[in-house]
């Protein structure tokens, strides 16, 4: 398994691979032209593919001992929004909809896209804000995230996969009354530092992620526990309707729905607060790991 990674040192920012033993491969070092993921990202499947070579057979002068670094988001700065997919699980649609006081859910009929702020991305073991007085109802939401690797509008769901680089995890945390209150979700959506992303980035071709496990932890109890065949809108879908009349451009980041589980639909509700450990888990990907201080 191929993990692209970002990260930086005394030397800087700059492109790896982390290896299975956890070592980091730098990849410029280890001759790669591309130094950042953006740049590999828009050089396409060649460069890839000589990343995934590297990775695979790493020369021993290009990789640096576990400690010496630390992990960025796989993307820092999104060059725009991150794109959102909201209520795109039917029993997260239950959910929400028991918290309203409605019995009888309806499935969407389209994708609810709604954006994040790119400046709300952080990393991997990087600290949540509680936003205390600022929301009472901090909320946590696992999600996959695809990462666009080929520029394209009006894409057919039959070729919506050819345009994606690869995969990661996102959490979309969210101020709930935020996100009502102002009749729109945006708000709710672009707290600083509310969208986790990370630790790496795995390429498309290397895991089925339209059929894989998707669950969350907080202070090791699992809150949620689902799989991403259960979406009501797949990838494919996401994709085809999100660019229609709307170019996707390398580097966009889609995050596509959280399933069931959320705190805010717990009884009694659980909010987020200062001190709490969240691990957002997809198979095949890895483990998220970030921390809620007081802010």
């Amino acid at each position: 398994m191929t993990k692209l990674a970002t990260f930086t040192d005394a030397k800087g920012t700059r492109l790896g691979a982390v290896l299975e033993d956890g070592r980091m491969l730098d990849l410029a070092a280890a001759g790669l032209a591309q130094s950042d993921m953006l740049a590999l990202i828009e050089a396409g499947p060649a460069a890839l593919a000589a990343a995934r070579a590297l990775a695979a057979n790493p020369p021993a002068a290009a990789i640096l001992s576990a400690g010496g670094w630390t992990l960025l988001a796989p993307i820092p700065r999104p060059r725009r929004n991150v794109f959102c997919v909201g209520r795109n699980y039917m029993d997260h649609v239950a959910e929400g909809d028991r918290t309203r006081g409605i019995t009888n859910s309806e499935l969407p009929k389209y994708p609810q896209f709604f954006t994040k702020a790119p400046d709300t991305v952080i990393a991997h073991e990087d600290w949540v804000p509680a936003h205390t007085g600022v929301t009472q109802w901090l909320d946590y939401e696992v999600e996959l995230a695809a990462i666009i690797g080929k520029e394209g509008a009006n894409i057919a769901k039959e070729d919506a996969l050819s345009h994606v680089f690869g995969w990661t995890i996102g959490n979309d945390i969210t101020g709930r009354e935020l996100q009502r209150r102002y009749g729109q979700w945006f708000k709710g959506k672009s707290l600083d530092r509310s969208c986790p992303l990370g630790p790496w980035i795995i390429p498309t071709e290397e895991l089925d992620a339209l059929n894989t496990g998707i669950r969350l932890f907080i202070n090791g109890e699992k809150r949620q526990d689902s799989h991403t065949s259960k979406m009501i809108f797949d990838v494919k879908e996401i994709i085809h309707q999100l660019s229609l009349g709307f170019t996707l451009k390398p580097g966009d980041v889609i995050i596509t729905g959280t399933p069931e589980g959320v705190g805010y639909a717990m009884q009694p509700p659980q909010t987020l607060k200062p001190g709490d450990v969240i691990e957002a888990e997809i198979d095949g990907i890895g483990r998220l790991r970030n921390v809620v201080k007081e802010g």
